[in-house]
């Protein structure tokens, strides 16, 4: 497929100043201004951020309202429930609160994790009605509860009192709660507006314990669970996520989290590098892995525990309720490709897909998966007794989900944002609601989008040391709004090319005449059947570094290839 090469614009003469007044080089400079970063302040907490780099958590709304409630509840021991959600976002805003809270002493802190294949996402009435009938007088919500105005009403009728900690989109109307913290309320004042739902438990920590007059660590020691959290659920890594992942991977890296420190060992390695891909790859699709397939609260187990064996044999479970997502994944993918071959889908402007028994667990990751190999809307439906429940992933340009409001009538229920949907039709109404949406692309042309490649700055191959890549490393963690720097190199000769794992990745060694640099292109075999020894050609792709028998050298990861014209 034909992707577009974009190169970022900048101004030279911005790059000048920020690089002399900042001492960073000028390409340095260039990668800070392609990502918007020019104050001085704003580079300085980016490059090399501290504790104090933290807002005050007071400027969140509704904190001093929550912190008075909690500090209640503390002296008198009151039983407190923590309502999450199954997501690694999810799993950790209850951990971080369930720890913090039991090291203030409180002995009936419990949490609540709905079953994502029968209760769905967020409050429902019916746990809400048997938390209450355990005896629970203050419900904390993390990472859901902003839209649970019904359900928050309803446990208010029920004599519970309900703080909603959040960090999604609120609606016009907010729940009428004791507390409701959501950095993202019109009214807030506070600075940021990023956080993650773990970010808001974080700040809702640093509050009590500045109200409680306790030391600074008392809330920084759960920097690691919070920075597993804030990376895991892809929200921006600037500002004050930002100070939350780069300070949280050195607590990972050392963690005193019996049940991280046994999921680090057993899936990353004892000298490996902990960075954002560590987590993103290595930790996050094992806990989420527990909420897709039915196994809610295990994860929350196993960042709770404080036994050895229980450690290492829940990290054992992760391992196999993850080994099992993939094989489901694997399974519906070969499915829904071989659909999409048979009935020639990958000529329409849309895919969308049902059959009956697609486990919708685990289904948003193969529509993902879909969209990125044929570059179209995508919408996966599992069908159980005529109901269709789903996923839809769409493409930069195409409002998935302003198109699915506007087909609302075929749907018993839907939500999402623009790129990534969650649907639920009945089966009668699917095959009229594919035609819908695949004529809604069309009018929207979405056959004409293409893939674009933003390039961070074109570079020579002299122009390579092992320092200059090395300095690149004080940009990770590496997310949302600070994307691996994607360079451009012109008119390299291929000096060896072939392909690795049954054609699958791409390897090659390329030279400018003098110099001579090793790069591997996962995914891109088939470049190997259009490209012979001595082409010239330009690259685009991120620099890093192979250490091989002890010996370290450049290597360019490929994004993309083409010929060279010049």
């Amino acid at each position: 497929m034909n992707k577009k090469w974009e190169i970022c614009e900048y101004d030279a003469e911005l790059v000048k100043k920020i690089a002399g007044e900042n001492k960073v080089s000028e390409l340095m400079a260039t990668l800070l201004v392609n990502r918007g970063i020019i104050d001085k302040k704003e580079i300085e907490v980016f490059l090399a951020p501290t504790r104090k780099d933290f807002h005050d958590p007071f400027l969140m709304p509704d904190m001093k309202q929550a912190v008075d409630r909690i500090q209640t509840a503390i002296e008198k021991n009151e039983k407190i429930m923590i309502y999450g959600d199954y997501d690694v976002d999810g799993v950790t805003s209850i951990t971080v609160l369930k720890k913090f809270l039991k090291d203030r002493g409180m002995t009936n802190v419990g949490y609540y994790i709905p079953k994502r294949l029968d209760e769905g996402y967020g409050l429902n009435q019916e746990a809400i009605r048997k938390i209450q009938e355990e005896g629970y007088q203050l419900m904390i919500t993390v990472d859901c509860g902003i839209t649970g105005m019904t359900e928050i009403a309803y446990a208010a009728s029920l004599g519970m009192e309900v703080i909603v900690t959040d960090h999604h989109e609120p609606l016009d109307e907010i729940p009428k709660a004791v507390a409701v913290i959501d950095c993202k309320r019109k009214d807030s004042e506070y600075p940021f507006k990023g956080l993650a739902g773990v970010g808001v438990v974080f700040k809702l920590t640093q509050a009590l314990s500045q109200r409680l007059g306790l030391e600074e660590k008392e809330y920084l020691k759960y920097l690691d669970i919070v920075c597993i959290g804030t990376i895991s659920d892809i929200v921006p890594l600037v500002d004050e996520n930002r100070v939350i992942s780069k300070l949280g991977l050195k607590l990972v890296a050392q963690t005193r989290c019996l049940g991280l420190k046994c999921l680090l060992e057993a899936n990353i390695g004892k000298n490996t590098l902990i960075n954002a891909t560590t987590v993103s790859f290595g930790i996050a699709p094992r806990i989420n892995a527990c909420g897709r397939i039915g196994y809610e609260t295990e994860a929350v187990k196993l960042f709770m525990t404080e036994n050895l064996m229980e450690a290492r044999d829940t990290t054992e479970k992760l391992n196999a309720y993850n080994q099992t997502r993939q094989e489901i994944e694997k399974r519906i993918f070969e499915e829904a490709k071989e659909i999409i071959e048979k009935n020639q889908m990958q000529n329409r402007n849309t895919i969308v897909i049902g059959k009956e028994g697609w486990h919708h667990g685990v289904i948003g990751i193969v529509a993902s998966k879909i969209t990125e190999l044929y570059f179209k809307p995508t919408v996966l439906i599992g069908f159980e007794d005529g109901i269709g429940k789903g996923s839809g992933r769409s493409v930069p340009g195409f409002d998935l989900h302003e198109a699915l409001h506007r087909l609302g009538s075929y749907l018993e229920k839907y939500g999402g944002h623009e790129m990534a949907v969650g649907v639920t039709v009945h089966q009668k109404n699917f095959d009229q609601f594919a035609e819908e949406l695949e004529k809604r692309a069309k009018e929207a042309h979405t056959e004409q989008i293409i893939p674009i490649i933003s390039i961070d700055k074109e570079i020579t191959a002299k122009e390579l040391t092992l320092e200059m890549v090395e300095k690149l490393m004080e940009l990770e963690p590496y997310g949302t709004s600070n994307k691996v720097p994607i360079f451009l190199m012109k008119n390299l000769k291929i000096d060896s090319i072939r392909t690795l794992v049954e054609g699958k990745h791409l390897k090659l060694t390329i030279q400018d005449g003098v110099n001579m640099m090793n790069g591997i292109g996962f995914n891109l075999g088939h470049y190997a059947d259009e490209f012979l020894l001595g082409d010239k050609v330009d690259i685009i792709g991120m620099l890093e570094i192979n250490e091989f028998n002890n010996t370290r050298s450049i290597q360019i990861n490929i994004k993309d290839m083409r010929r060279s014209y010049q």
